[in-house]
């Protein structure tokens, strides 16, 4: 029986290639192929021929590429996205964002003398405290448990409000209006798409409360930079841990880089080490299921947008 034949492009990566293989299936050129693993974004994306069935992308957020219409003009291929393979990783960063602010590390990083009568009042706990995690995929489910760790309780927001394991309690994203008088952290962990384009705005920021953290590991459209700053500005909330931004990358200059409850990472929660050995596996598994006709692993919904 001939080995299924996936195209691998733009970037050869030796760990591609060997993954692919790892899934019983050979590399080879395009207009021979029945899949395709891609490993750039949708500007240089191909123009795909009829034999190709499913396409691999390799990042988790795919919006640009519904943005450049590259999943409408293919309605018959199936395409599978990065998403959950990061997620640990992610979950982490977000972790460690919250856990900087609450803990009023940037201030105390930053002095150069004794100051303990002053920081002692801003510094907080997780334990008992409830955090929102906006979100409930691959990296909202990997950070719960490390929340849990530390005494916190979670409140998990999905589309569909299904219970989520270890979350106190799950909210479908209709009810999400009932949160920000709740909650005492919360973290942004949903796809970018048109209907969560500034889902968090200067309404739901003034619902919070002066000494809540803002984290955002998802996409910098999700909330309304200029309702931050001024929320920042004003101390109106604790402060923002922020992985990824809006505009992004994030210019010098800009309010955020100088604002002291802001932290500002750039976009390095997923830091290319990490990444190209857990696409590698992701491939490998999706490339074995498509050879066998199983269904994928992070099939993109259409009607979703990721």
């Amino acid at each position: 029986m001939a080995s299924t034949v996936i195209a691998l492009g733009p970037k050869h990566e030796p760990m591609l290639v060997d993954a692919i293989e790892r899934g019983n299936a050979t590399v080879g050129d395009l207009d021979k192929a029945r899949g395709l693993v891609w490993t750039a974004g949708p500007a240089d994306f191909p123009k795909l021929p009829e034999s190709i069935e499913w396409v691999q992308l390799s990042s988790a957020g795919i919006e640009e590429f519904f943005t450049a219409g590259v999943i409408e003009r293919h309605p018959d291929v199936q395409f599978t996205s990065a998403a959950a393979i990061f997620a640990p990783t992610v979950a982490e960063h977000a972790l460690a964002l919250l856990l900087a602010g609450v803990r009023y590390l940037p201030e105390q990083i930053l002095a150069d003398s004794w100051r303990q009568q002053e920081f002692l009042p801003h510094i907080g706990t997780l334990r008992g405290a409830t955090v929102t995690i906006i979100g409930a995929g691959g990296i909202g489910r990997a950070l719960i448990p490390m929340l849990a760790a530390l005494g916190a309780h979670v409140i998990a927001v999905s589309r569909s409000g299904r219970p989520v394991p270890g979350a106190v309690e799950t909210l479908p994203v209709n009810r999400l209006g009932e949160i920000w008088s709740r909650t005492d952290h919360v973290v942004v962990a949903a796809p970018a798409t048109p209907a969560t384009k500034h889902l968090i705005g200067a309404e739901e920021l003034a619902a919070l409360r002066s000494t809540s953290w803002v984290i955002n590991i998802a996409r910098g459209s999700l909330i309304d930079t200029d309702a931050l700053v001024a929320a920042l500005a004003s101390n109106s909330i604790g402060g923002a841990g922020l992985d990824v931004t809006d505009p992004e990358p994030l210019p010098d200059g800009h309010p955020l880089w100088s604002l002291p409850n802001a932290i500002v990472t750039p976009h390095d929660s997923n830091p290319p080490q990490r990444r190209v050995a857990a696409f590698a596996d992701h491939v490998a598994a999706n490339v074995a299921r498509f050879s066998s006709g199983q269904d994928l692993i992070a099939k993109v919904d259409r009607n979703s947008g990721y």
